[in-house]
């Protein structure tokens, strides 16, 4: 028999977090989702309003928040290099603030909570691929730091609540993630490389486009987190969720170029300050513990997200002047 939950979703107008959203509803749940759309969307989930068993509330996490839930997916933070480095300090903030807050709504309802962590945790890494137990190298005063800092410390509260309190915690690295709803503006290398590309501007590739990413669609990595959060009590995590096939930014940018039929260019700029240059989970974890692996090809992902933002292009959404 299927057991209804009721779901909080934090985050949830955000690209993950509607996503999230849209497949809980799919499995027959109770979701609440909760944004204060500072990046989010109203847009995201706007369909989902007229569905009796979802309810959004505008609530920023770094302010207590009492509701009774079953299970939360903690997933408020600006997640891109200009929007959280737009309000750093805010930023650490919703990293540390919200979740005390989060996990102390979860000890009040004994509800299991779910911390969307990322590879960011890891910094510019000095061992490839990057496996659970590596400790990372980041830099704790450059730039980057209010995200990567602040994400790892939200990492330490997970655990120290867990130890401390016996709370049940999942705890998901997640890397590179694309797809439908992703913010138009938020700087991210396949939105702005898909921007620039449907309107024949040059596509700008940061350093000599050597440095590599590794890329999952995003029905891969929603699939991931549920399954993360379903998986025994024991599994805490940290586990890696991204897809483990590694391209460089230039073969990105050329790829989305052919898919495109685009005119565009290729320029080069200067590499931002601690960018990685390297990046690439090793999933043998989430592969053995969740049976999870990444299954739409980096093809039909690409496709499916140029036709989202053709559609934004099209309904005058975007600035074809930007990003």
């Amino acid at each position: 028999m299927h057991l209804r939950k009721r779901i909080l979703v934090t985050g949830g107008a955000g690209f993950l977090g509607s996503h999230l959203c849209e497949r809980l509803l799919e499995l027959d749940h109770d979701v609440l989702s909760v944004d204060n759309f500072y990046t989010g969307s109203k847009r995201n989930i706007v369909h989902l309003l007229s569905n009796p068993y979802f309810e959004m509330m505008r609530h920023d996490i770094t302010f207590p928040l009492f509701v009774e839930v079953d299970e939360i997916y903690n997933l408020a933070c600006p997640a891109s290099p200009i929007h959280y480095q737009n309000d750093p300090v805010q930023t650490t903030k919703v990293c540390v603030h919200g979740s005390i807050n989060m996990l102390g709504l979860a000890k009040r309802i004994q509800a299991r909570i779910l911390q969307a962590s990322t590879s960011e945790v890891y910094g510019d890494p000095d061992r490839h691929p990057q496996d659970e137990s590596y400790r990372g190298n980041v830099n704790p005063i450059g730039p980057r730091a209010c995200y990567d800092e602040g994400k790892r410390c939200a990492e330490t509260l997970f655990f120290d609540y867990h130890r401390q309190h016996r709370l049940p915690i999942k705890v998901a690295r997640i890397f590179n993630t694309y797809g439908p709803k992703m913010h138009p503006n938020d700087g991210r290398v396949v939105s702005n490389f898909i921007l620039q590309a449907l309107t024949n501007r040059p596509i700008t590739v940061f350093g000599n486009g050597s440095q590599t990413r590794s890329f999952c669609y995003v029905s891969d990595l929603i699939d991931g987190l549920i399954r993360l959060m379903t998986s025994p009590e024991a599994v805490t995590g940290p586990i890696n969720l991204g897809n483990p096939t590694e391209f460089t930014i230039l073969e990105l940018a050329e790829r989305i170029i052919d898919l495109t039929h685009s005119r565009s260019e290729i320029r080069f700029a200067p590499l931002p300050t601690d960018d990685p240059v390297r990046r690439r989970p090793d999933i043998t974890l989430a592969a053995s513990v969740l049976d999870w692996h990444p299954r739409v090809p980096i093809e039909t992902g690409l496709g499916l997200t140029i036709a989202y933002f053709e559609q934004l292009l099209g309904e005058g959404r975007v600035s074809s002047a930007a990003p």
